[in-house]
């Protein structure tokens, strides 16, 4: 038997749930809660009699095979339940530490859990009642606050849009939201008010209130609804003792207060928006309500983030232009940068504010001469970085500038820049200013060998004496958060790196490669420098020096243009926000900080944990693939190695852009296939980028398709053969890169091959192998009727990697068994008679020699020879008949 169960007190979320995963498994049994929210049970009452739920008691006395539990990770028990009944667990709230590592798990990241039902239900076209549609609609509507709530997503809107087609009453569904309290009800509410404290931390309104009613009989959350109407608090929590125990239930309009780790402290769970918790009844002590909130109280001040202030989303080392600046060269600079405006500055003064409009009509007037201040939005308008978003927001209103200088107000020199679109993205909820409120210090310590650690922090500490913020970038940012090792540590200084690499190189030895030009810097170190080895054996005694790397690369934070697609960047020094604006994918935009207290700090400005969570590979302009075409190539192979998507919008501009493949040099699209050459999921990368019709971009000829899919497969999956003798040298691994690209281009026709070496600029070597491959495996095809001496002529002189290549490619049994015997027995097969020999017979030194040879040669392969005395007596007929 198959039941289908949700959490008790359920609200009409959870019983919409229960109602979409019975319509998907409709052998299951839908068994209600013994306890539901008020407004849920006068809905049953009017309209259960059409809906399939069962109460517990009619369920059949058979054993429970199996559970689906929605809405919630806490399963009441039910007769018939065995130790061995699986349990598959759907639920939008994060998941619980102590969860049960035999249950099955799926995460949902919507408002509303029954949003994900009703998107299957989309999917497999399943028909619906106008109550069954109604009761989907609820789920959603009391969960998102009728799609107002910050954290509603698209998801969730389309699935309400997809209801109302389908039939779902918005009249039917208005009779159950927000209904009156009970009598019981506003009593409790009176209590509450009377007990409510209110606080005031980080400049949040914080209310805490009390009751205690163990005679309630209906639901705390609407009161606690009713509380947050009356009163409009940024977070508010309250506590009832109720029969079963004392009810928190917490509810907050802002990111400083996620009431979900609240409730995570009391056992409970739920959104940042939204949460609860119950705490069963002491009965040993009759203080218990008063004790749990005086302890609450005690430790509020700790739940409430510090407020998001200009200094957190403003853009350090902004671009500037003086006065004197004319309409067209600024029309220039906002062409490469793709900035609306830029601050006037007069001796580090901000005068004005130049915008692109400005510049667009002094262009069409053919004012191209005209400067920037006559042109220029005059004044001073500015913020500190110590100001709130209120005061930002109250100014680009009053002023109607988009971008506002952010001014050190000791000086009055600007020193930063703040932008409308860094402002809407923390008030629409989707980051708190690039400085998530997540230190992944102890993550960095546990994947990271001891001795590499100890550079990181003796780099860092160097950072912090000159009071340079350093990050670490990237892939190792991004792979610390999926729990993948990585030990590719690129740190980005905000500041002068080439100077601080010389200053490590000065005080703990190595050498410096630099390039001043871009600010880049690579320390090369030296292990058995003395002050090297005594600094980090003071960070880490037990340090394995071995494990430390060769280099490490410091890089001055940097923006970039480009003149042209496809061409290289040109950079320029910048902040740490736009160096990570210069990325390829969301998810490579984030960054940890290593300096001083900020150890561990996670900056991620561009939405990257959040497309890290969700499995999104997302680009972050629309340009993007037109600056630089390869990243087409990498955002397959990123999509690939994770198991991720390739978000929608992203797909589209890659689908658009693809044709510029062809004006990418073959070394930089050579660097992209060969990275992913070396990709555990190669194949399924190789056969996306020819769906995606990548394939072709790069050369017409190229092409995929099953049988080089399990090729590579048989290629990267096991062991070279040692029977070829192969070589240590090169590596195993760039011996199967060789051996993959002459399988995936001897499909390709005689006349197009130089071509495609010449446009992926292969290096001689392994071109010439391609050739040979494909030279042999022609020879191979016209003469595979021939004795088998004729057929290994084809292989001669053919290398292991080309011999392998080709006994991959073959499907017939007959041309790899003559492949595999070349390449064990008969290449190293030679006739006893040698050249010697055979002048002393009186064969004079002439091409009859060779010629004899490899006659006696291939009737030792065909089988016609066998012994010293038959390869004599076939020498005898070859001389003289």
């Amino acid at each position: 038997m198959q039941v289908i169960l949700t959490h008790e007190q359920a609200d009409f979320d959870a019983l919409a749930s229960m109602l979409g995963a019975h319509l998907l498994q409709k052998e299951a049994y839908t068994v209600l809660p013994a306890v539901m929210n008020r407004n849920v049970q006068s809905f049953l009452h009017l309209y259960g009699a059409d809906l399939p739920f069962v109460a517990a008691g009619d369920l059949p006395n058979d054993p429970i095979d199996r559970v689906t539990l929605v809405d919630t990770q806490s399963m009441i028990t039910l007769k018939g339940m065995r130790f061995n009944t699986r349990v598959y667990v759907i639920d939008h709230h994060q998941l619980r530490p102590d969860f049960p590592k035999n249950w099955h798990f799926e995460g949902v990241d919507t408002i509303a859990c029954t949003t994900r039902f009703v998107e299957d239900l989309q999917e497999n076209n399943g028909h619906l009642s106008i109550i069954e549609a109604t009761l989907l609609l609820l789920g959603i509507y009391e969960d998102s606050g009728s799609l107002s709530y910050a954290h509603t997503t698209p998801r969730d809107v389309s699935a309400v849009a997809y209801l109302l087609e389908n039939g779902a009453s918005l009249k039917i569904a208005a009779n159950f939201l927000n209904q009156p309290l009970s009598a019981q009800q506003h009593a409790i509410l009176d209590t509450l008010l009377s007990n409510l404290e209110a606080y005031s931390l980080q400049n949040c309104k914080v209310l805490v209130s009390w009751a205690d009613a163990p005679e309630l009989e209906d639901e705390v959350s609407s009161i606690a609804h009713k509380l947050g109407d009356l009163l409009d608090p940024d977070a508010l929590f309250i506590f009832v003792r109720t029969r079963e125990g004392i009810r928190l239930v917490a509810r907050s309009i802002t990111d400083q207060v996620n009431v979900a780790e609240v409730a995570k402290r009391y056992n409970g769970g739920g959104h940042a928006r939204a949460a609860s918790a119950l705490v069963r009844s002491d009965k040993q002590n009759p203080d218990q309500l008063t004790d749990l909130v005086r302890d609450f109280k005690d430790d509020l001040p700790i739940l409430v983030y510090p407020a998001v202030t200009v200094s957190q989303i403003m853009s350090k080392k902004p671009l500037t232009i003086s006065p004197e600046t004319t309409a067209q060269q600024a029309y220039q600079l906002m062409q490469r940068f793709g900035y609306e405006g830029y601050p006037v500055v007069q001796d580090e003064q901000v005068k004005g504010l130049l915008t692109r409009r400005a510049v667009d009509r002094a262009l069409a007037h053919r004012l191209a001469d005209m400067t920037a201040d006559n042109l220029m939005d005059a004044g001073s308008v500015s913020v500190s970085p110590s100001d709130s978003l209120d005061t930002l927001q109250r100014k680009m209103a009053d002023s109607g500038w988009g971008q506002v200088p952010v001014v050190d107000p000791r000086s009055g020199k600007i020193i930063a820049i703040t932008t409308r679109t860094d402002l809407l993205k923390v008030l629409a909820g989707g980051t708190r200013g690039g400085v998530e409120h997540r230190n992944l210090s102890e993550e960095i310590t546990s994947v990271l060998p001891p001795a590499r650690l100890a550079l990181l922090r003796l780099i860092s500490r160097a950072a912090q004496n000159r009071q340079l913020p350093i990050f670490v970038v990237g892939g190792f940012a991004r792979d610390l958060l999926l729990n993948v090792p990585s030990f590719d540590l690129d740190c980005v200084v905000e500041g002068d790196a080439v100077d601080l690499a010389d200053n490590l190189a000065d005080a703990y030895g190595g050498r410096i490669t630099s390039h001043q030009k871009f600010g880049t810097a690579k320390w090369r170190l030296n292990p058995k420098n003395t002050a090297l080895q005594a600094a980090l054996a003071e960070e880490s005694p037990d340090a394995d020096l071995s494990a430390l790397p060769d280099s490490i690369d410091l890089i001055s934070s940097r923006t970039e243009f480009y003149e042209k697609p496809s061409a290289l960047p040109i950079v320029q020094k910048s902040s740490i926000k736009l160096d990570l604006h210069r990325r390829d994918f969301t998810i490579n935009t984030m960054a940890v900080r290593l300096d001083g207290n900020h150890f561990g700090e996670l900056y991620d400005y561009w939405g990257g944990l959040s497309d890290l969570k969700k499995g999104l590979i997302r680009v972050l302009h629309s340009l993007s693939f037109v600056d630089d075409p390869t990243r087409m190539l990498r955002a397959v192979r990123f999509e690939q190695r994770f198991g991720f998507t390739i978000e929608e919008r992203t797909l589209r501009l890659m689908r658009q852009a693809k044709t510029l493949l062809k004006d990418v040099s073959g070394e930089r699209i050579r660097h992209e296939i060969d990275l992913i050459l070396v990709e555990k999921q190669v194949v399924s990368m190789m056969t996306r980028l020819a769906d995606l019709g990548l394939m072709e971009q790069i050369h017409p000829a190229l092409r995929w398709n099953d049988d080089l899919a399990s090729q590579f497969m048989e290629l990267f999956d096991l062991p070279l053969p040692r029977k070829y003798d192969f070589s240590g040298h090169p590596s195993e691994m760039e011996q199967k890169i060789q051996v993959a690209y002459i399988l995936w281009l001897l499909p390709v026709f005689s006349n197009n091959l130089q071509e495609i070496i010449q446009r992926l600029r292969l290096k001689n070597n392994l071109s010439h192998m391609i050739q040979q491959a494909h030279d042999a495996n022609i020879e191979l095809d016209r003469r595979r009727k021939e004795p088998d001496s004729r057929l290994i002529a084809a292989l001669q002189g053919c290398p292991p990697v080309v011999l392998y290549a080709l006994w991959l490619h073959n499907k017939l049994t007959h041309q790899r068994n003559i492949i595999e015997k070349y390449a064990v027995q008969w290449r190293h097969v030679k006739p006893r008679t040698d050249g010697k020999k055979l002048m002393k017979m009186g064969v004079p030194a002439s091409p009859r020699i060779g010629e004899i040879l490899d006659e006696l040669r291939a009737a030792w392969i065909d089988g016609r020879v066998s012994s010293e005395a038959e390869e004599e007596a076939l020498l005898q007929h070859i001389l003289h008949g």
